[in-house]
């Protein structure tokens, strides 16, 4: 049986909020956040490189579809897909529980630091002919999350 990835992080949270707050206590909220970031981000691109090496999809479009449906299940996320193609994947996150959870525990910043801070590193473990643009997050108070994929064009290519 697989668990949702929202009901994964809800769990994850219960342990590392208390642990981020007095990490922020003891060394300050700068250094905390980026230890923290620095340790999570490398997890994340090696599961980035797990999940993506797994994948028997070969159009990045396909590849990213399915993961975006892996994290939007238990209903944790509404989102529109703007462009899904071989070497394109552009989306519109709408709704997010993940957002609307850590707004109730009252840590949205470390709903930033825990969960959106993911998106990069995760990416890396894509390999590097795959790039993210992101520039807006729920998480962050803007109206929706974007995520722009694409593979990067090679240097010989027009």
């Amino acid at each position: 049986m697989s668990i949702p990835v929202i009901e994964r992080a809800k769990i994850q949270a219960q342990v590392l909020v208390p642990l981020v707050k007095a990490l922020q206590a003891e060394l300050g909220e700068g250094r905390a956040n980026a230890l923290v970031r620095q340790a999570l981000g490398d997890m994340y691109c090696k599961l980035g490189e797990q999940w993506w090496q797994a994948q028997e999809a070969s159009s990045l479009g396909d590849k990213l579809a399915a993961a975006f449906k892996m994290y939007a299940a238990g209903d944790a996320l509404d989102y529109e897909v703007v462009t899904q193609g071989p070497d394109a994947f552009e989306i519109h996150v709408t709704g997010c529980r993940y957002a609307q959870f850590y707004q109730e525990l009252g840590a949205p910043e470390l709903g930033f630091l825990l969960v959106c801070s993911a998106d990069f590193p995760m990416a890396e473990g894509f390999g590097p002919d795959i790039q993210l643009t992101h520039t807006q997050t729920i998480m962050q108070g803007a109206s929706h999350c974007d995520f722009r994929y694409a593979r990067r064009k090679r240097e010989e290519e027009p």
